[in-house]
Formats: structure tokens, C-alpha cells, sequence
């Protein structure tokens, strides 16, 4: 059953989120928590009257426990509770509509602003729960074969909104307990276990919050999570992968999609920006600077039937990541209306991913999961009120396929 329409018209949706999931501000004055870094709220604490080690356990109370209320926060005197619920909020998007599909994914779909809407996924797997967050509503890049590129681009989103879908995300186990014979999920009593910035929108084009909502996942008054479960997805905006190093260390991966230039300017168009030599350069600078033997960057490959899945490209791409340690991740192509590409046969996937493994590379190859609720990979879409024209000028080219060369800036 098809639980997700593919542009969300909020006429149609009836709003599910539960009164504590809408802290709205009632007084423009008031701080939101979410919005500030682990330093922020020290700072904030102290500015208030407060000791700083009153964030830490503030902190522990939104992250740790999912508490949206001060009342609740019974480590904290009476007074400071007061104080805070008139001058502070826990402010998280609200939840427009929220889809649990039966393999055990959840999509949520956000409110981000009036008209602007994101999506959330929660991947399960055997051993790890992962929850891909988005960065942007829409996105800026226009990979040709992604839906959320094709609704063009509206704004950053906020630390508020980037960390508030971690936050929403935790809290919905406790409200909606997942099957029993799901639980081999939890760790520790953990559902998330792995967080990807790999959802709506450019991470490194939203770098400041990006990383700060990062920091709060990594950190152990946050979400606690390992550097090695914390992956930054990035289309290949090369400046900011030297920018990254000197702030967090996280996995890294790269849309990457086509083993040589031409073909990657069609289907990565900022390729023609930052090409695959800087790009791989840039790699092997993020994995030196770290110096750890056993790191690889994940390369992201999603292969398109009679684009770049034949043996040849197999092969090519072999040949340029030889000097870049890499996992590749093949992602068969999910699809949505007017897309103009196709999905590979299985045994075309299966041919291409033995040349690489024949090569000496890890090869992983991604299982389609909620794609019964429009969640899998590249198919997020949501709503945005798009600033860049983006979504009329693929209108007038639905379904074709056009070099990026030729479609409009």
C-alpha cells in the first residue's frame, strides 16, 4: 500500500503531531534550545544567572531522554524551571504526517516554514537503525536523477531543524514501539544507532549547522553516537571537504555515480564545477588527514539501466579509485514520474558489482527499503517554494534525458 503522496499539498494532510510535538514560541523573545551547540547553551546558562554545567544536564534531558517539557527536567530546582519556560522553548519541526512502513521504516514529513516542507527517514536494518536526515528544503545541485533536485531549492535549514528531526525521530519509539521481532535493532536500548546526512538537500552548502547538529549527535550529553556512524554525504563541493576536516571528524562519503567526467557532468552537474580529479584529491587529502589505515570514503554509485551500469564503466571506475581506499555502495535506481531513467536489471547489478569485487574493492549493495511509503533512496521530495526556478525548467523536459549543459542556470 502506498501510504505517501509525492508533493505534499497541506490541504490534504491531516496534521498528526501531538500537542508536546509543537512548541510553538508565544513570545518572540524566547530562546530555542535545540537551536544552540552544547558551548551555545553553556553560554546561554551562564547569561541567564545560571552555573554552565546546568546545560549539560539540560542537554541530557532534550537528547538523551527526548523531554520537551521543563517540568519534567526534576534534576532542576523549581525556580530555574519557571525561569526557563518563560524564556526558553524546545522547539522541533512539526510533524505534518508520520508513515511506518511494513519492513519497518518510518518517514516523517516536517513543517519547516509556511509552504516548505522536509522528509526524515528511518532505515531499519539487522543490526543498526539508521536515520537519514535531510540539510535543505530542496536542494540547489540538480543531480539529474533525483526527485528532491527536481522540486529546486528553497533555504538552509536551522540547527533547530536539522537536530529536531534526530530528536523526533528518538522520541517515536517510545510512542510508537516498533514490532518485537524488530528489536534486534536496539543497542542498548538505542533504535539509532547511525545517523547519514544523506537527505534533502547539499550538507556542505549548510555547513555551519550541518556540523554543529553533527557535534550534538557525536556528543555524549547528546545522542552519543560513534564518529564511525556519523556520515556526511556530499555531491562533491570540494572546498568544504578541506573546511570539514579542521572541524569534526566524521565517515565521509560521495555521491559520486559516474567514473568519468563527461558522463558525471550530466548526471552531478557541480562536477563541472569541482571535477573528479580535485574531487578525488580531496578525498585522499580527508583520509590523510585523519591517518587512520583501516578509513575508506564511501562511493556512492546509483546505477541508471544504459547510463552507467554496463561493464565498461564497471572497469573505469575501477580504474579511478585505485589510489582513493574506498567502499562502494551500489545503489540501484528508485524511481518516480518523469524521471526518464530506469532501474538496471538484477543481473546487470550483479555483473557490475563482480567487477569491482574481482577489482579488490568492497562492494555494498544497497536493499530498496520504504519504498512503499516513497522513502527509499532518492525519492525524498516533501514541498519547497522553489527560489531557483528549478522545478519549471525540468517541467518543460520531464522525462528526457538532457546534458546538464543544457538546461539553465
Amino acid at each position: 500500500m502506498n501510504m505517501a503522496s509525492k508533493i505534499i499539498d497541506p490541504a490534504t494532510v491531516e496534521n498528526t503531531s501531538s500537542s508536546k510535538d509543537n512548541h510553538s514560541c508565544s513570545n518572540a523573545s524566547q530562546v530555542n534550545l535545540l537551536n544552540l551547540s552544547r558551548d551555545e547553551l553553556r553560554e546561554y546558562f551562564k547569561s541567564i544567572g545560571e552555573k554552565p554545567f546546568r546545560a549539560d544536564q539540560v542537554m541530557k534531558w532534550i537528547h538523551h531522554s527526548g523531554v520537551g517539557d521543563f517540568a519534567l527536567m526534576t534534576n532542576l530546582g523549581k525556580a530555574l524551571r519557571e525561569k526557563l519556560k518563560e524564556q526558553a522553548v524546545i522547539q522541533a519541526p512539526t510533524i505534518i504526517e508520520k508513515q511506518f512502513s511494513n519492513d519497518g521504516t518510518r518517514k516523517w514529513i516536517l513543517e519547516i516554514d509556511k509552504d516548505n516542507y522536509v522528509e526524515t527517514v528511518f532505515i531499519p536494518g539487522k543490526n543498526r537503525g539508521t536515520l537519514c536526515v535531510s540539510s535543505q528544503v530542496g536542494c540547489a545541485l540538480d543531480c539529474s536523477f533525483c526527485s528532491t533536485g527536481k522540486q529546486g531549492f528553497q533555504r538552509d535549514l536551522t540547527l533547530s531543524e536539522i537536530i529536531g528531526q534526530v530528536w523526533i525521530a528518538n522520541r517515536s519509539f517510545e510512542e510508537d514501539p516498533p514490532k518485537r521481532q524488530m528489536k534486534s535493532w536496539a543497542e542498548n536500548n538505542r533504535y539509532i544507532t547511525n545517523v547519514v546526512m544523506m537527505g534533502m538537500g547539499e550538507p556542505l552548502l549548510n555547513f555551519d549547522a550541518v556540523v554543529k547538529a553533527m557535534q550534538i549527535m557525536k556528543d555524549d550529553f547528546g545522542y552519543g553516537i560513534s564518529k564511525r556512524r556519523v556520515t556526511l554525504s556530499t555531491s562533491g563541493v570540494v572546498p568544504r571537504i578541506y573546511d570539514l576536516v579542521k572541524e569534526i571528524d566524521v565517515a565521509l562519503a560521495v555521491s559520486l555515480h559516474a567514473p568519468n567526467d563527461e558522463l558525471r557532468n550530466e548526471l552531478v552537474p557541480v562536477n563541472k564545477k569541482y571535477p573528479l580529479s580535485e574531487l578525488l584529491e580531496a578525498c585522499r587529502f580527508y583520509l590523510d588527514y585523519f591517518g587512520e589505515s583501516r578509513r575508506r570514503i564511501t562511493m556512492e554509485y546509483v546505477l541508471l539501466s544504459g547510463v552507467n551500469d554496463t561493464r565498461e564503466h564497471a572497469l573505469e571506475l575501477a580504474a579511478l579509485l585505485k589510489t582513493v581506499p574506498s567502499k562502494i555502495n551500489l545503489i540501484p535506481f528508485n524511481d518516480f514520474p518523469g524521471s526518464g531513467y530506469k532501474r538496471p536489471t538484477d543481473e546487470s547489478i550483479e555483473k557490475f558489482r563482480d567487477v569491482l569485487v574481482k577489482k579488490g574493492y568492497v562492494v555494498t549493495l544497497r536493499t530498496t527499503r520504504g519504498d512503499d511509503i516513497d522513502a527509499a533512496c532518492g525519492q525524498l521530495v516533501g514541498k519547497v517554494l522553489d527560489r531557483t526556478r528549478r522545478q519549471s525548467q525540468w517541467e518543460k523536459v520531464k522525462g528526457q534525458r538532457i546534458p546538464a549543459s543544457q538546461i539553465e542556470e
